[in-house]
């Protein structure tokens, strides 16, 4: 299979070509027998589809991973999550251990979601336990905050019933599929607003699985102050991040965007929290990140559009790191290579797991560290005793 590459945006053009320019790869890319592959999440899945029956050779790459909808469609990333958490309790896995109450405490990181209209009567059955109780509806396959409500009366979703009487559903094939969600009406807030987290994870194979963590990500601030009052369900700029939502109220800033950087947050949370209660909370991102990875094998489609000065310098490094990365020093890609590169390659990437080194070390236990102790990207020291430990969980 051969054909030009397929760019995405303005922004990922200029960007990769830079790159390629760099790389001396820039007469190759305008070749119509080009093997790298730059395509957009939906080209990727019409291409590699059953029904097409293409395939790569030994000497292609592609940017992205051919089911990663089983990631990034919000249906498919709960219900693999939820198909994960029931095999490992099968095997009797330690990471499915449950509380008295019956919830995880290990993969209890997903909040009470169900699909509608699929699962309505059971999210009623949910809703009447707690009738006071907010939830958050989302369409499965709409990104940049499009389609999102908040709800907190049965009534407000009737809408979408075919029957109020009955509570029954139009069918599946006739209505948008949403998911429901118990919202988080009490976030960490800075400034008195919300914010989110946008993190770059590279995976350059899944057998066995190798992924890699950007250390430049950035936070994006609502630009109004949170409240959970019912009177500020409807108000967007409340309750979303998304700068697809914020870039219309009143109070956005288009220097900055309302962001800030990975590392400033740091800082902020070791100031005001401790480094202690820092390091536990990005370990357990980093926790979240590989489980999720392990119950989809699948990768992520960010948003590489730049609304800021920064966000073009970031997005130029992280995309340039990645190919470093997927194709050191510029080299044609060979499925048999060694797809562990050298340290001097990763610029602003640290490895985030490493399935086969684990394996090799015998440290693939998938268990957090014991309460105490540091279970970080890299064996780090545990805090009760000053001494390196290894990661219990890679």
């Amino acid at each position: 299979m051969a054909g030009k590459v397929k760019w995405v945006t303005d922004i990922e053009k200029s960007v990769l070509i830079n790159n390629f320019e760099k790389r001396g790869w820039i007469q190759v890319a305008e070749n119509e027998d080009w093997n790298f592959y730059w395509m957009s999440v939906q080209t990727i899945r019409n291409v590699f589809s059953v029904e097409t029956g293409y395939r790569l050779s030994d000497d292609q790459i592609v940017n992205h991973f051919p089911n990663h909808y089983e990631l990034t469609r919000k249906d498919l990333m709960v219900k693999n999550i939820k198909r994960y958490r029931k095999e490992l309790e099968k095997e009797g896995s330690p990471l499915a251990e449950k509380d008295e109450n019956g919830k995880y405490i290990y993969l209890d990181f997903v909040p009470v979601t169900f699909m509608l209209p699929a699962d309505y009567n059971l999210f009623v059955e949910e809703f009447r336990k707690n009738p006071s109780s907010t939830w958050i509806m989302k369409p499965c396959g709409k990104a940049q905050g499009k389609g999102i409500f908040l709800i907190n009366k049965l009534s407000q979703i009737k809408k979408w019933s075919r029957d109020s009487k009955t509570s029954s559903f139009v069918s599946q094939s006739s209505k948008e599929a949403y998911v429901i969600s118990l919202y988080i009406n009490n976030p960490l807030l800075i400034g008195g607003k919300k914010f989110d987290l946008r993190l770059y994870v590279l995976v350059s194979t899944y057998r066995p699985l190798r992924c890699y963590m950007y250390k430049l990500g950035f936070c994006r601030f609502c630009t109004v102050k949170y409240t959970p009052s019912t009177s500020e369900l409807d108000n967007m700029f409340v309750h979303l991040t998304n700068v697809a939502i914020q870039k219309h109220g009143d109070d956005y800033n288009h220097i900055h965007g309302g962001k800030w950087t990975v590392s400033n947050l740091r800082l902020y949370l070791e100031s005001t929290r401790g480094k202690e209660v820092t390091n536990k909370l990005f370990d357990e991102i980093h926790w979240i990140i590989v489980q999720s990875l392990k119950a989809v094998a699948v990768n992520a489609s960010p948003s590489l559009t730049s609304s800021t000065a920064n966000d073009r310098i970031l997005k130029y490094n992280l995309i340039n790191d990645t190919l470093n990365i997927a194709v050191p020093n510029g080299e044609i890609p060979d499925c048999k290579w060694n797809k562990s590169p050298p340290k001097e390659v990763l610029g602003n990437y640290e490895v985030l797991y490493d399935e086969e080194m684990a394996q090799s070390d015998g440290t693939d236990r998938d268990l957090r560290g014991r309460p105490g102790q540091s279970t970080g990207v890299k064996g780090s020291r545990a805090r009760d005793s000053g001494k390196p430990v290894l990661t219990t969980w890679k």
